[in-house]
């Protein structure tokens, strides 16, 4: 089990987007929380639907039912919600170890228009494996997938300390972004056909990556 606390790969410039962006997500979060406070259970349950990416929303729209922008708004209001504290935790640390150095890369304007693509993409790749599902999903990591996969293209040297069970080991980011992709590619596979795993919408972790990859391609051998 791998899981990395922190890349040893200083970045050039101050990356106030990616740090805003955890703010976002953080604020955010609180924010769901009071709801629970202020809300009944039913209304906060419908709350947190309306802004969920719902895969059916799509065909039925289609299909005449329903608006465009309860259909595809929630794609993108979706990378901002969070069901629970450990999976906005482990998606922030993601965020915090892998997305400076994409920042720098990309320059601040353009990673951050380069972070709500992929989130969106990633959300159109869960739709596309879980067309009828009724089931809301939600969270940045599609979004965080795209910035990995951009991190595994330009720094695949780069030593991120690693807890491996209970060793803390500096291993290279192809093998340690190389590993999470596989293990998400794996349970994309065997979900096909049978909806999330769990719960997770890994097809658009593995969405999310290739198409951070991919822009990340273009623009560097541009």
């Amino acid at each position: 089990m791998f899981i990395p606390l922190k890349d040893i790969n200083p970045s050039r410039s101050y990356p106030f987007v990616n740090i805003s962006l955890i703010v976002a997500n953080v604020a955010l979060f609180f924010y769901q929380l009071s709801l629970q406070f202020t809300m009944t259970p039913r209304a906060y349950a419908a709350f947190m639907a309306s802004y969920s990416t719902v895969p059916a929303r799509i065909p039925a729209f289609f299909a005449g039912h329903g608006t465009l922008e309860t259909a595809f708004l929630p794609i993108l209001t979706s990378m901002f919600l969070h069901s629970g504290f450990l999976h906005i935790a482990g998606n922030m640390l993601f965020l915090w170890i892998f997305g400076d150095n994409v920042e720098d890369f990309f320059g601040h304007i353009s990673y951050l228009f380069f972070y709500i693509f992929c989130g969106m993409g990633a959300g159109l790749a869960h739709m596309l494996f879980n067309l009828y599902s009724h089931v809301p999903a939600l969270g940045a990591s599609g979004a965080i997938s795209g910035v990995m996969g951009a991190y595994i293209l330009l720094y695949p040297r780069a030593r991120i300390l690693t807890l491996v069970f209970i060793f803390l080991l500096p291993i290279p980011a192809v093998f340690v972004l190389g590993e999470w992709f596989l293990v998400q590619f794996l349970a994309g596979i065997n979900t096909l056909g049978g909806g999330p795993s769990g719960g997770v919408a890994v097809m658009a972790h593995v969405g999310g990556f290739l198409l951070g990859m991919l822009i990340t391609a273009v623009v560097r051998w541009h």
